[in-house]
């Protein structure tokens, strides 16, 4: 018999606007700094841009230590980085970068949603990785929405980024065996996860109220889970859920800034490598 995993907290998406940028966070935040290998996820939006905007503040920055997987739930991305991947990335879609031993990157809008304006929101999600991976080659995918397959039952539709489901795998072969996905659920509809035991699981609720495992959770809004095996999700309203599990990675996590390593010593040596030139800066490709 399935044990369902219990809502032992609820964590609400605290405001942290950057600039014009409308942001929330619900982890890290008061009481919680992490959820297993789930290290931080800024909520952006959503928002309305006017024309003649100035589009995203994410210019050229570095990273090190782990991934970043951003969802793109409306408006359009584009990324480029110092190893020389481009793209732009549209409603739907999603980015995956693994930093790994260091990227300089940037994360801005396009020059034609600046020019023209239009809805944005956008969900960046960041996922520790192994001490034997922090320092892997740097690797970016982007897919767009009609590459991530999507699974549709009973008013649930589920985009698979990565794992498995039913029969079908994701758009992304993760490093670590995380399991990604966001839900669109419709009121009334449900979907259930299992074979979750010794998991690390990631349920934030972007949109709606979903009752999860019996407990309602309300839009922006992070469900702490114990231990067991399953999980359920019940709409009560259109709902958006991002939702994702995660091998535990039974490492110390020291992270600042940009970077998340074992050790300050690593840390400081990210510094020092960054400073020196050896991530180098953003291709300049246009």
């Amino acid at each position: 018999m399935s044990q369902p995993k219990p809502v032992l907290r609820i964590h609400t998406a605290e405001r942290d606007d950057i600039a014009d940028l409308v942001t929330r966070r619900p982890v890290p935040g008061r009481g919680i700094n992490n959820v297993g290998a789930f290290l931080f996820l800024n909520h952006h939006g959503p928002q309305t841009y006017k024309p003649g905007n100035r589009g995203l503040p994410f210019g050229p920055h570095p990273h090190r230590g782990f991934e970043t997987v951003t969802f793109i739930l409306e408006g359009d991305l584009a990324h480029r980085d110092s190893a020389g991947h481009e793209s732009i990335i549209s409603k739907g879609g999603v980015q995956w970068m693994t930093a790994g031993s260091g990227l300089v990157h940037e994360e801005v809008s396009p020059e034609a949603f600046k020019r023209s304006g239009g809805p944005m929101e956008i969900l960046q999600l960041w996922v520790n990785l192994p001490s034997k991976l922090k320092m892997v080659q740097p690797r970016y995918v982007g897919v767009q929405a009609d590459q991530i397959p999507v699974v549709e039952a009973d008013g649930v539709k589920l985009h698979l980024v990565s794992g498995e489901w039913q029969g079908k795998t994701g758009a992304i072969e993760s490093l670590t065996g995380v399991f990604m996905t966001w839900l669109e659920m419709k009121a009334g509809s449900r979907i259930a996860f299992d074979a979750l035991a010794g998991r690390d699981v990631f349920a934030y609720v972007a949109r709606g109220e979903v009752a999860i495992n019996g407990t309602s959770v309300k839009g922006f809004n992070l469900a702490e889970l114990g231990a067991g095996d399953s999980v359920e999700l019940v709409a009560s309203s259109e709902a958006v859920v991002l939702f994702g599990h995660a091998e535990p990675i039974d490492e110390p996590i020291v992270s600042h800034g940009p970077f998340v390593m074992n050790t300050v010593a690593e840390i400081h040596e990210a510094y020092a490598d960054y400073q020196a030139g050896k991530f180098s800066a953003p291709v300049n490709v246009g």
